[in-house]
């Protein structure tokens, strides 16, 4: 019999937690075992579900947090020429 390992599930998304093959998971290498802790197709529906309730939350606007705005550095002020007028010219030459 195929090593099993326990698929956590999502309880908000209705994704029951069961035993499932080692070769259900998919690689996870930050994971300490290298797998993930859903099976794929239980990762795939609760990705589906993720987007599905966020894109709702943006369509109506309900969304708690707004983006950020980019900050960038402001342009650094050039060397700005005074005006040559004919008075200033005068007293130059």
């Amino acid at each position: 019999m195929a090593d099993m390992r326990r698929c956590i599930g999502s309880a908000k998304f209705g994704i029951d937690a069961h035993e499932a093959a080692i070769t259900d998971f998919p690689a996870q290498p930050s994971g300490r075992d290298g797998l993930g802790r859903m099976c794929r197709p239980h990762w795939t529906a609760y990705t589906r579900a993720l987007r599905t309730a966020s894109g709702g939350a943006r369509k109506d606007g309900s969304a708690t947090t707004k983006p950020e705005p980019i900050r960038t550095k402001p342009a650094k002020a050039s060397k700005v020429e005074p005006e040559v007028t004919a008075d200033s010219a005068a007293d130059v030459g």
